[in-house]
């Protein structure tokens, strides 16, 4: 693809869409939603109602380069209206559908859309909280019904559009814009060009998920999610394959239907679903899910004692991953035949990785320090923050603000967010370490450590710890800090130990820590 003419065929819409017409997968389902009487769309329809979508944005005067604001469920409109966008030239800017309305708000105002597309059954998150009059001139409500009050209703806009042209477009173009998930603060708006969908697709998908024509997939994590997006959509359209899209919230119950329904051969999911569903397959007997082949886990580190229970209950793998939304998807992972739990696993084909300490020279073997990713699916830069993009993309460096720890094998090895670091006795404590041996304790689902200040004004591990069982929790907490010495040292055991019934988390399953340090 070259990045200096216009060329229809560096409009990502045309690799992952218009590439397989005249194929053998043109006829076949390119998605599926994963609910009883679910719709399907194939990838010829694909392309037919994605060049309606050129239509509908001229008729409205949606002009190229301008944003528009994506809460769309993960349904068969999604990639309708993303793709579609892409093929106009207009940025598609899909958001996390279970964000507070004062959030949506905020990225309304800062990526300045004046056009919302979003599903019916979240309309309330605009509904009397935006100034429509003066600040949106379009919205557009995905309904079955044709009566949607003074808004404008998708699919019958959409009966009345006709097939457009695919525009021409440079590779290094703006594409999509995507918001971080905000586990560090508020989410900044991430500018991803067109030729960043088809690298992480040769890499990640092509080399280390070795994805065919005949899978069918499942993500967990929703499309808005840099990797949802990967997931459930460049990496099964780029061999033609299947995804499955599942509109609800999913949980341990529902995930399980799911994979009922559609049996898919991979399965994407964060920790958080993982540790859920083992603490429920635990109480099961004879669990099987037929022509499942690979799974994969991103969005926060996973814990040794997850990864071992899932194989020894389901007899499959799971490759733990490391992905950001600056980087668009996986860069760090384990390999199909090279697993070491508890590990990061090592550089994704196509990326090289570096650890450096606070004064930017690279760390030796067995030291901790903060990784810097280089390659070619990394972001543009954020959206009107000159500063952060500064501190975060170094030339052909991108910081991720994780710790990690290099073995000699360059395997990695999660320490933990470069701000939820401390040391204690002058060594760098790793909360994930912390959070692994309490997670190791058969009574314990979830754990999260930070630093607080003993009477001496010395930082200490603080444990926020979700149980699974119903136990006296006075007779835990010493039960667990033993636990603890036992399992990664004695100094590094938490001296406070918070028994909690969730942690704060953003939408897409990450920790949000420093809501725990506050």
């Amino acid at each position: 693809m070259c990045n200096y003419t216009a060329n229809k065929k560096n409009n990502a819409a045309y690799y992952f869409i218009d590439r397989h017409l005249n194929s053998n997968v043109e006829n076949k389902k390119a998605f599926v939603e994963a609910i009883p009487n679910g719709r399907s769309i194939s990838y010829k329809d694909l392309s037919i109602e994605t060049n309606k979508i050129i239509d509908l944005l001229t008729k409205y005067n949606i002009r190229r380069e301008e944003r528009v604001l994506m809460l769309v469920l993960d349904q068969i409109e999604f990639p309708i209206i993303f793709w579609g966008c892409l093929k106009a030239g207009v940025i598609p800017v899909p958001i996390n559908t279970l964000l507070s309305k004062e959030i949506i708000n905020s990225i309304l105002k800062d990526c300045r859309a004046k056009t919302i597309f979003i599903s019916e059954e979240i309309e309330n998150l605009i509904t009397h909280s935006l100034d429509i009059g003066n600040e949106i001139e379009n919205i557009f409500v995905i309904s079955k019904n044709k009566d949607v009050r003074q808004y404008k209703n998708f699919r019958s806009e959409m009966a009345l559009c006709v097939e457009k042209n695919i525009v021409e477009v440079l590779s290094d173009e703006s594409a999509f814009w995507l918001y971080s998930s905000g586990s560090t603060g508020e989410p900044k708006g991430v500018i991803h060009a067109h030729g960043s969908l088809l690298k992480t697709f040769e890499t990640y998908a092509s080399k280390i998920l070795n994805i065919k024509e005949t899978d069918v997939v499942f993500s967990v994590a929703k499309l808005f999610f840099a990797y949802g997006l990967g997931n459930a959509m460049t990496f099964p359209m780029g061999v033609g394959a299947t995804a499955a899209l599942y509109p609800l919230r999913p949980t341990p119950d529902s995930v399980k239907e799911v994979m009922k329904l559609i049996k898919p051969s991979i399965l994407f999911a964060v920790p958080t679903i993982y540790a859920a569903m083992v603490a429920s397959l635990k109480k099961e007997f004879n669990v099987s899910f037929p022509n499942l082949r690979q799974c994969v886990s991103a969005g926060e580190a996973l814990p040794f004692q997850i990864g071992t229970d899932w194989k020894a209950i389901t007899g499959i793998d799971i490759l733990d991953g490391v992905g950001s939304t600056e980087m668009l998807h996986i860069f760090l992972s384990n390999k199909p035949d090279d697993i070491v739990y508890g590990t990061s696993g090592s550089a994704v084909p196509g990326y090289e990785l570096r650890l450096v300490s606070e004064n930017g020279i690279d760390v030796a073997v067995g030291e901790i320090g903060e990784l810097l990713v280089k390659g070619d699916s990394s972001a543009m830069c954020y959206w009107n923050q000159l500063k952060k993009t500064r501190n975060t993309f170094e030339g052909m460096w991108t910081r991720t603000g994780d710790k990690y720890e290099k073995l000699k094998d360059e395997k990695y090895i999660y320490s933990g967010r470069t701000d939820d670091m401390f040391k204690v006795s002058g060594i760098w404590i790793s909360p994930f370490e912390v959070e692994q041996a309490l997670i190791s304790h058969e009574t314990v689902l979830e754990a999260a450590v930070v630093a607080k200040q003993d009477e001496e004004g010395l930082d200490k591990p603080c444990a926020f710890v979700v149980l699974n069982e119903n136990i006296s929790k006075s007779e835990k907490e010493e039960i667990l800090k033993e636990h603890v010495k036992n399992k990664v040292g004695k100094w590094k055991y938490p001296r406070w130990i918070n028994f909690v019934n969730e942690l704060p988390k953003t939408a897409t399953g990450k920790v949000q820590r420093f809501k725990l340090r506050q």
